[in-house]
């Protein structure tokens, strides 16, 4: 029996077969794009976990330059050498489309191309490995920058993935077989209201018979009657 009250009639059952074709047409479009949405993502998730892993590994060495040049310096010289910055970085912020999702694109400009300007400091008062830590940290930024771009990435695809698949699930689980229950309700209603069409039109054509014989059988006593008179 369907789920909901639809019309037994032939226009209905029509526009229910179009309705049906159209969402096994989605249902399949939106597997395929979940299905390649789910590739890019595990692809996506390999980079990011090999740019953590660099990253991580880069700052745990740039804690320990830092360690050590706070070793050699005193803390007031740490503090003064990193007073006022010398480079600045403008971050820009574009988007490409993956399968209908736009996820982000970061890049970014130094105002000035001179490597030497990360240095805030002279190096008459410092200690080498506050050098080589800070070196370090400007060589990670550009995996920084990938890594906070996978990242944001990976968020946005696993929630289109997650609406997808709800998508999916709601055409495969529900409205396909309800739509198809439907149509099986309609077909099998107007299959009896034609059995019934039929029936009746054999009981008038069979009333009509019986009443044509009596006819005869009337037209034939009157004739003899007529004969023996």
């Amino acid at each position: 029996m369907a789920k909901k009250t639809v019309n037994p009639t032939r226009m209905e059952l029509t526009r229910l077969k179009k309705k049906l074709t159209t969402a096994r047409r989605g249902h399949k479009l939106l597997k395929d794009k979940r299905d390649e949405l789910m590739r890019q993502f595990l692809d996506m998730v390999r980079e990011n976990k090999a740019l953590r892993e660099r990253v991580e590994a880069g700052i745990t060495q740039s804690n320990k330059n830092f360690a050590l040049a706070r070793s050699a310096m005193s803390e007031e010289a740490v503090r003064v050498a990193f007073m006022t910055p010398k480079q600045e970085i403008q971050l820009g912020i574009d988007t490409r489309n993956v399968m209908s999702v736009e996820i982000p694109v970061f890049s970014y400009q130094t105002r000035t191309s001179d490597e030497n300007d990360i240095y805030s400091y002279g190096f008459a008062f410092t200690s080498s490995d506050l050098d080589d830590a800070v070196l370090s940290l400007s060589k990670l930024l550009p995996d920084m920058m990938h890594l906070a771009e996978s990242e944001k990435s990976c968020q946005l695809l696993a929630a289109e993935i997650e609406k997808t698949r709800r998508r999916v699930n709601a055409l495969e689980h529900v409205m396909i077989p309800e739509m198809e229950e439907n149509i099986k309700y309609i077909t099998m209603k107007l299959d009896e209201a034609e059995r019934s069409s039929q029936i009746r039109l054999m009981k008038v054509k069979d009333m009509m018979l019986e009443e044509a014989h009596h006819y005869k059988e009337k037209e034939e006593q009157r004739a003899k009657e007529q004969v023996e008179f």
